[in-house]
């Protein structure tokens, strides 16, 4: 029997260690590598923080280059997406997401003491630039101070347990394979994943009696799966979605777990946001 849903096993969190390249697992190397893309020049200011920058308790210091847009600010327990450039003191810069031209999701719990700090600060839009100590650091790879530029494009919250968690609601989509689906928030795109299609996504399922069981949001990062490694509700549910659409699935016993022991039972609730398709 295939794996009923794959992304329901522990993902490798992204941890943001300024000590080293920001888009590397734990295991990658100590000593940071060398940007594959084109260096983005260092601020004047990058060797040490100007007389206008403000400095908390612990030694970080920041400026607010751009007012965000947004009110809530991160907590521990939230993910966040995040567009960011760093440098060494001597302006050699160390990565850089903007020069990827793909921002970072990660989990604000994994990040390192000086990220934790500054990100909890800020409200989505909004871009700082960080002098961090090597006190705030994880201790790997670059030493000495560091600075970044980093804009907070997204706050990544759990969603709540939604009110019709139990059943679908009357204007819910029903397909004859007894899925049951509705739009939250309509697509950007056109394109619809096959039955073979390999996705990324973001997601929250319950239980019917509103009991979170697996979040993306919780790791901060989407989970990337073809769609035919997982169950057969998850597999119908997002060929109907477009890039960018979030969607609700009651997706009923059959279609999910079966009864298997050890995974959710019964009919399960998923929110689901596509975020991109990527393999036809």
């Amino acid at each position: 029997m295939r794996n009923p849903l794959r992304l329901l096993a522990p993902a490798v969190l992204l941890i943001l260690l300024p000590a080293l390249s920001l888009a590397q697992a734990p295991a990658a190397p100590a000593a940071p590598a060398a940007p594959a893309t084109a260096p983005i020049p260092a601020p004047p200011d990058v060797a040490a923080p100007p007389a206008d920058a403000q400095t908390t308790a612990s030694g970080l210091a920041f400026k607010i280059l751009t007012p965000g847009t947004g009110t809530e600010r991160p907590v521990l327990g939230d993910g966040v997406e995040i567009h960011y450039t760093g440098w060494t003191a001597d302006g050699k810069m160390i990565d850089s997401s903007v020069a990827r031209g793909k921002p970072l999701s990660l989990a604000l719990e994994s990040a390192s003491p000086g990220w934790k700090e500054a990100l909890q600060l800020m409200v989505p839009g909004e871009k700082r630039r960080l002098w961090i100590p090597e006190s705030l650091s994880s201790g790997r790879g670059a030493r000495g101070p560091l600075v970044f530029d980093v804009e907070l494009v997204r706050l990544l919250r759990v969603p709540p347990v939604p009110a019709d968690v139990a059943a679908p609601p009357a204007d819910a989509e029903r397909g004859k394979s007894g899925l049951a689906s509705k739009v939250l928030t309509p697509g950007t795109g056109t394109r619809k994943p096959s039955g073979r299609s390999r996705v990324r996504v973001h997601y929250t399922g319950w239980t019917t009696d509103g009991k979170m069981f697996d979040s993306s949001f919780q790791r901060g990062t989407p989970s990337t799966f073809s769609l035919d490694e997982v169950i057969a509700g998850w597999t119908q549910g997002l060929q109907l979605m477009v890039e960018g659409e979030t969607r609700r699935l009651w997706v009923p016993k059959n279609l999910a777990y079966r009864g298997e022991p050890g995974k959710p039972q019964g009919m399960l609730v998923f929110d689901i946001e596509l975020v991109e398709i990527v393999r036809q």
